[in-house]
């Protein structure tokens, strides 16, 4: 008598698809390249537009202080909304720890230019002695248009 040998494991196969894997990764890609704009830009503001802006490069840092004015008037220290009253200590306590650093401004350029005063006045009382004017080159002839 014969004995009946079964051999599954010759039809088995161990390659990887990894064509799923893919599918998934490029997907996680193009989300964090449409959420990483949005996270560098706490609070939405449309800037003054120049003919010859000055490059800040620090102004795009981590750890920059940046200090933006809406057209409400609404001021905020980085994202969290500060009164104006509050905004001197709050940059104070920010750079206890490093002297010496810029604080840039982001105002709406349809702000109150008073709001805009008031809030540089608070920053400079609290021992800033750089403040940085944030804008955007204007683009196109006449001016028409914006980054």
């Amino acid at each position: 008598m014969g004995v009946a040998v079964r051999n599954e494991a010759a039809n088995v196969s161990s390659n990887i698809n990894v064509t799923p894997m893919v599918d998934v990764m490029l997907v996680l890609l193009i989300i964090f390249m449409v959420i990483t704009p949005m996270l560098q830009n706490k609070v939405s503001v449309d800037m003054a537009q120049v003919e010859n802006p000055t490059n800040m490069p620090d102004a795009d840092k981590e750890d920059a202080i940046v200090v933006a004015i809406t057209r409400d008037g609404s001021v905020y220290l980085g994202q969290n909304r500060t009164p104006v009253s509050e905004l001197g200590p709050a940059v104070q306590a920010k750079l206890a720890d490093k002297p010496g650093k810029m604080v840039f401004f982001r105002a709406d350029q349809r702000s109150q230019y008073r709001v805009v005063e008031d809030a540089i006045d608070a920053v400079r009382t609290a021992g800033v002695e750089e403040v940085g004017l944030l804008t955007q080159k204007r683009e196109g002839p006449g001016g028409a248009g914006g980054e």
